[in-house]
């Protein structure tokens, strides 16, 4: 008896469907915006098609926008680790931050919302903004597309 339960169960248990993380391709900012703000984790996995128009540096770190002010809400922001800078810099003759500009670009990753805290003199002064970044932590997640 005991051996024909777990049977069924091995057998139910089989047939159980497992959810695949499927990547999806987008080229609409917007879209890439409300995606990532409307599922519960706060970001969509995919390969994002860019026109970078600006770009920052922070620290280390490199940041391409896909628009000209990187506080407006539809902007992306493309935020590339110092390691990946340094290659690419080597990769393309020039830093990133300077070659990227007025291309476009596609991007492999994920677009997280995230929140930005305004501060005052070094102090929180209680306001922020969201920006909806895709970090790029690998050479292979970033490609030029067209110039």
């Amino acid at each position: 008896m005991k051996f024909i339960l777990l049977t069924l169960v091995l057998m139910v248990g089989g047939c159980v469907s497992v959810p695949s993380v499927s990547t999806s391709t987008y080229s609409n900012t917007m879209e890439i915006i409300a995606a990532a703000a409307d599922i519960e984790s706060k970001r969509v996995t995919g390969e994002f098609t860019l026109n970078i128009k600006a770009s920052g540096m922070q620290g280390k770190f490199i940041y391409l926008n896909t628009e000209l002010d990187y506080r407006d809400q539809r902007s992306i922001t493309v935020a590339i680790h110092p390691s990946i800078a340094t290659q690419l810099e080597a990769k393309y003759g020039m830093p990133p931050q300077d070659f990227f500009v007025g291309k476009s670009v596609l991007v492999k990753g994920q677009a997280k919302r995230i929140r930005v805290s305004l501060n005052s003199k070094g102090r929180p002064t209680g306001k922020y903004y969201y920006q909806t970044h895709i970090r790029v932590v690998d050479l292979s997640q970033i490609e030029v597309v067209s110039e």
